[in-house]
């Protein structure tokens, strides 16, 4: 079983509120394509995004909330599923998702996850993000509106970003420069996604049952 997992926050000014699920739900159904036995779960469409809240749009169920839901989802999927894979989009997810995953692996459940974020990408709804949505669904990208924000290395920002949000680092919600944008981009880039994805579900359906 595949689940991608996403979120629901401002992407700047020029794209959708959904842009983390619908990536994560593409790399998720790339992946799966050609393993028989495999199935690509609805996503899950809300997150950990507190750190948006000051844009409207936004909605968060925050990392506790996410964490526990996972380990619930794992442990109901384990009954018919040996393995699980969470294919995470949104970076702030990521606490909950290892903190699920461990949770669920000491309970002898089989899992892991894949983040999907290509080598070498910017934070959020930057180059990378426009160029993946001008790929998936051009039409839900507005170039016109598509400006830079705050384009200092992310690793710098990320005390402010969790004390004070994304509106006081960036006051248009972007982390990086979505200028040079493209679907050919776009589409190199989710095919880097898929492989590597599919790299990630190649190993864990080769463990043992963690129950064996």
């Amino acid at each position: 079983m595949i689940v991608p997992v996403g979120s629901l926050e401002q992407h700047g000014p020029h794209l959708p509120l959904d842009t983390d699920t619908r990536i994560a739900a593409a790399v998720a159904a790339g992946a799966a394509s050609g393993h028989d036995g495999t199935a690509v779960a609805p996503p899950l469409a809300f997150g950990a995004s507190g750190e948006h809240a000051g844009f409207p749009g936004t909605l968060s169920i925050g990392t506790g909330a996410l964490t526990e839901l996972l380990v619930e989802l794992g442990r109901d999927a384990s009954r018919d599923w040996e393995s699980m894979l969470l294919v995470n989009a949104h970076g702030g997810n990521r606490h909950a998702v290892d903190v699920a995953l461990a949770r669920l692996r000491a309970e002898g459940r089989r899992c892991a996850a894949f983040h999907a974020s290509p080598a070498g990408s910017d934070a959020h709804a930057g180059r990378t993000e426009t160029s993946l949505l001008l790929h998936l669904d051009p039409r839900a990208v507005h170039l016109r509106l598509a400006a830079p924000g705050e384009l200092a290395p992310v690793g710098g920002l990320m005390e402010r970003l969790r004390s004070e949000g994304v509106r006081a680092v960036s006051p248009n919600g972007v982390l990086g420069d979505p200028a040079g944008a493209s679907a050919q981009e776009g589409e190199r880039l989710l095919a880097e996604l898929i492989a590597g994805c599919r790299r990630a579900l190649g190993e864990l359906l080769a463990l043992e049952p963690a129950h064996a």
